[in-house]
């Protein structure tokens, strides 16, 4: 109990019986909950709150879920935030526009007490506040080639023009470009980026590489085939 007081968990779904089940859960496992019932009011209490996780409806009215995380993304004080998608089994929901969105991890719906807390309880050991902004030499900016990726600021300035990232795309980036010319194997991407608790299909990587290319250049990026991708200076 006392390891999970330390944590604040924001639910945000319009129907009010899965936030009393969820938070009920939650609370009797001695995490810290608030509650939203839509995305204006989450992103509010996201920015006076600073929840460590935010459980997120992807269907709801209005700014639905994948609006919501977007919003929430771009507040520098919520980078560290983790965010896992509730989405209903049958829904039409992909997992790419999930993690393109920011997401960390999804949770189907309806979903026994004992696994949601489970779930929760891994994804929080993975909550490692500042990790972002810190490299080796403590240095917030990389300079490789014509790119400067500013992990304070979580963007990335190319010539003349400055690129705010979704937060894996960013992550993939910032993975890549911190050893150019190292080979990083898919497994290692998924690991370093993704996590070991998450499962992600197989074109999770190749579509966020493809996006990547279409913003920073498709010089930049070199795929080894059977093996995964470098970054080239």
């Amino acid at each position: 109990m006392e390891e999970t007081a330390n944590y604040k968990i924001l639910l945000v779904d319009d129907e009010p019986d899965i936030l009393e089940f969820i938070g009920y859960n939650l609370k009797k496992e001695g995490f810290k909950v608030s509650t939203a019932n839509n995305g204006e009011d989450a992103l509010k209490l996201a920015q006076s709150e600073n929840p460590h996780l935010i459980v997120l409806d992807v269907m709801m009215p209005g700014m639905d879920g994948i609006e919501t995380c977007e919003e929430i993304r771009k507040v520098p004080s919520l980078r560290d935030s983790l965010i896992v998608f509730l989405t209903a089994r049958g829904e039409d929901y992909s997992q790419i526009a999930g993690f393109d969105a920011g997401a960390d991890d999804y949770i189907t719906k309806p979903i026994k007490p004992k696994v949601l807390i489970s779930r929760v309880k891994a994804l929080l050991k993975r909550y490692k506040p500042g990790t972002a902004a810190k490299s080796e030499d403590n240095d917030s900016k990389i300079s490789v080639g014509d790119l400067i990726i500013d992990r304070e600021k979580y963007v990335v300035i190319s010539g003349d023009n400055e690129l705010v990232l979704p937060k894996k795309e960013f992550e993939l980036l910032l993975l890549l470009a911190s050893k150019p010319d190292r080979v990083f194997t898919r497994d290692e991407i998924y690991t370093s980026v993704w996590g070991d608790n998450i499962i992600v299909g197989d074109r999770t990587i190749d579509v966020h590489i493809r996006k990547l290319r279409e913003k920073i250049g498709q010089e930049h990026i070199k795929t080894i085939k059977g093996v995964g991708y470098k970054f080239v200076d």
